[in-house]
């Protein structure tokens, strides 16, 4: 396995991740000497992404998280497809534990009291979801999940939550001041924002734009926040490393592919 890889930016978790890279044996060059690109996240087709993509030698492999329309042009004007590694199930599965980290030091920062003994409604019981739940229960809080899947809701039982359909949320919301979204739909209108409690707060972690109506959230008086890229905002060198071992993974996984012919 070629094991020469660029890794682009100088952000910290960028930094981690080459770190975990040469330590775990690989050589970190230039893009026009690599074997592989190992670009930012949020990578986009202009600055340093868009050079060392023009730099690279056809045929190099080329990693992204989650790279825009642009930089997906120029790969393909060269003949390259990026790997989106934001997307791959280990790292999301991964992710889900920093995202869940960050988000429990934003509720401390936010709210005047304590997690122990606090009820908090959680949206959604997918991997942030069950990491976010999971330790708002494992420091005394009173968690409950809201859910569309029945399964989902069964699961958050079996983990010690409770658990209630989406559809109960009207009955729920007053009964919370801390609200965590997983779900990347309008989940949270103004109807529903109005049963909260003055200055509750509300932590949307679900992608952009989320699934909370901010305007509406402002007006009623609520602290409501939408909170991306936890990971590489909270824990930069965890971020990275996650990255690192996911990049190793994958180059493991297609070096044991057996060869066609």
């Amino acid at each position: 396995m070629d094991e020469r890889i660029c890794v682009v930016g100088g952000d910290a978790r960028q930094r981690a991740a080459a770190a975990a890279l040469r330590a775990a044996g690989c050589t970190l060059c230039t893009p026009r000497r690599a074997a592989m690109l190992l670009l930012p996240m949020a990578a986009k087709g202009e600055g340093a992404c868009r050079a060392a993509l023009l730099a690279a030698k056809p045929g190099a492999l080329v990693l992204a998280g989650r790279p825009d329309a642009a930089l997906r042009a120029l790969a393909a004007a060269r003949g390259q497809e990026p790997i989106d590694y934001s997307a791959l199930p280990a790292l999301a599965r991964l992710n889900a534990v920093p995202t869940a980290e960050g988000c429990l030091q934003l509720l401390l920062r936010l709210r005047d009291r304590t997690i122990w003994e606090s009820p908090f409604l959680v949206l959604g019981y997918g991997r942030v979801g069950q990491a976010v739940a999971g330790r708002l229960a494992a420091l005394g809080g009173v968690v409950t999940v809201a859910a569309r899947s029945s399964a989902q809701r069964a699961a958050a039982r079996c983990a010690g939550c409770r658990a209630a359909p989406l559809t109960a949320l009207d009955r729920l919301l007053p009964q919370t001041d801390a609200v965590v979204n997983t779900i990347p739909a309008p989940v949270l209108p103004a109807p529903l924002l109005r049963r909260l409690p003055a200055g509750a707060v509300v932590i949307d972690l679900a992608s952009a734009p989320g699934g909370t109506d901010f305007a509406a959230a402002r007006a009623c008086g609520l602290r409501a926040c939408l909170a991306p890229g936890l990971p590489g905002r909270c824990a930069p060198a965890t971020a990275g490393s996650l990255i690192a071992q996911t990049v190793l993974a994958l180059l493991h996984e297609r070096t044991a592919q057996p060869k066609e012919g």
